[in-house]
């Protein structure tokens, strides 16, 4: 990515990073109940551009927790020893089943939300700092080797210079390992998106769902995949959209070329970009600037950051 693309980001400061200025939330008061603070914390994350996912499940944990001490208890009244006896209600005595998963996002809830109370001032600390998140053991997401990514993009060079020449295949490896972008914004991208006026071409990651927009980026690519992306214009002449097609489709690229690459596993978006961000994780990329990059929220950051710091450890 180039110098310029940091200025892309709203920097740190009188704005929130990804929404409009964040401001002190003046009328909640260690007094509040429950219910107001939570109803102030929904409108915070939506301000912040929580995904849409992550509002709805934080939202419900925070219900959970005012069905157990009730919609009038104050946040002032809530003691880290509280906070522990809900979530061993959750675990023992709730009546349903709370799975490893569910509990360990209820707990990065209750996480979030006292330390945005403590942060804001509301309250004069956070009384969840002190609870012990437990240690899931998520299976770590599969990437390419270094041998195995030179075989991948051999076997799309192949189909470059071949006898059926398609410069698809070699396009979008590139691209996807370049960019890290997911399989639905790779199939985004329009024309229109393409810009070659700057030092470096540069692709526009947007989305129509406006609570995602935080996620909205401009990513380099390298000069020397312009006339590659230029014999792919002259093929295939797509007339809005990069990749007019469907996405089976394009896995079905990924497909072709992993076996003619003779890979052990198809390569998949998500493993191209899996790869992409170890790749950058390990040149020493900055941490925050790499979070960007993949377009995820500093929530979702911690997980990712956690996987590729074990992925790291055995290369």
């Amino acid at each position: 990515m180039t110098q310029e693309q940091e200025t892309l980001f709203p920097k740190r400061g009188t704005k929130g990073e990804y929404g409009p200025p964040v401001t002190q939330v003046k009328a909640i008061t260690e007094s509040s109940s429950l219910m107001m603070a939570s109803s102030a914390y929904h409108d915070h994350m939506v301000r912040q551009g929580f995904s849409e996912h992550t509002v709805k499940a934080f939202s419900g944990d925070l219900r959970l927790l005012q069905k157990y001490f009730g919609n009038n208890a104050t946040i002032g009244q809530l003691s880290t020893k509280e906070l522990n006896d809900f979530l061993t209600w959750l675990l023992h005595y709730r009546g349903v089943p709370c799975s490893p998963k569910s509990y360990a996002r209820r707990i990065t809830t209750l996480k979030n939300f006292f330390e945005w109370l403590a942060k804001t001032n509301i309250l004069p600390h956070d009384p969840a700092a002190a609870l012990i998140h437990p240690r899931t053991r998520a299976p770590l997401p599969e990437f390419l080797t270094d041998n195995q990514l030179e075989k991948l993009l051999d076997a799309a060079e192949k189909r470059l210079n071949g006898d059926k020449t398609d410069p698809r295949p070699y396009l979008l490896a590139h691209l996807v390992l370049q960019t890290a972008i997911k399989k639905a914004e790779c199939m985004g991208i329009t024309l229109q998106d393409i810009d070659r006026s700057g030092e470096k071409p540069t692709i526009l990651i947007r989305y129509k769902n406006p609570r995602m927009q935080h996620k909205e980026r401009r990513l380099a690519f390298a000069n020397d995949l312009l006339p590659i992306l230029d014999k792919y214009l002259e093929m295939y002449q797509p007339q809005q959209q990069l990749f007019e097609c469907t996405p089976r489709n394009l896995e079905y690229v990924l497909t072709d070329i992993s076996e003619l690459a003779g890979l052990p596993h198809q390569a998949s978006f998500e493993m191209l970009r899996w790869t992409a961000a170890l790749r950058d994780y390990r040149d020493g990329m900055e941490h925050n600037h790499l979070r960007r990059k993949l377009g995820l929220s500093k929530i979702t950051w911690r997980e990712v950051e956690e996987k590729l710091g074990k992925l790291t450890e055995p290369l």
